[in-house]
């Protein structure tokens, strides 16, 4: 019986789980903003690191040297990366089974990228809970895609 619930019949549409439709809205929100702010700073890296620069004087904020030292190819490696985690999602939007783990895979090389090109000892803790988090809930509606 629980076959021909996964496999959707000839002539009638799948329905989407709210849940998994709610995950694709978040998630089009979320790596669609980075996305398109990555790319930009990676364009305009000279003016970002100046504003970053002078915003980090007035507000003396930790950690921002970490950012500075970073290079505009991460930034455009990060682009690309939330890009993948877009088309991973718009995959699931649509019911196919291969979007969750092109989502996956996207979204552990977005934690394991800054390790990479700041050279950090490890990821951030956040990254791991929100990536973590979505993966686990975008897997509990696998029963629905094909």
């Amino acid at each position: 019986m629980d076959e021909l619930t996964q496999t959707p019949l000839p002539g009638v549409k799948p329905i989407r789980p709210n849940l998994l439709t709610v995950l694709c809205i978040l998630t089009f929100i979320g790596s669609g903003m980075n996305m398109v702010s990555s790319l930009v700073i990676a364009g305009f890296y000279d003016t970002f690191t100046e504003v970053v620069l002078l915003f980090s004087e007035k507000f003396k904020l930790p950690g921002i040297d970490v950012l500075l030292e970073s290079k505009p190819i991460f930034f455009l490696v990060s682009g690309l990366l939330y890009a993948g985690s877009l088309v991973g999602a718009f995959l699931m939007f649509q019911l196919k089974k291969a979007g969750f783990h092109v989502y996956a895979i996207f979204q552990i090389l977005l934690i394991l990228a800054p390790m990479y090109f700041m050279h950090l000892s490890g990821p951030g803790i956040l990254d791991i809970i929100f990536s973590g988090i979505f993966i686990l809930l975008y897997s509990s509606n696998l029963k629905s895609m094909h």
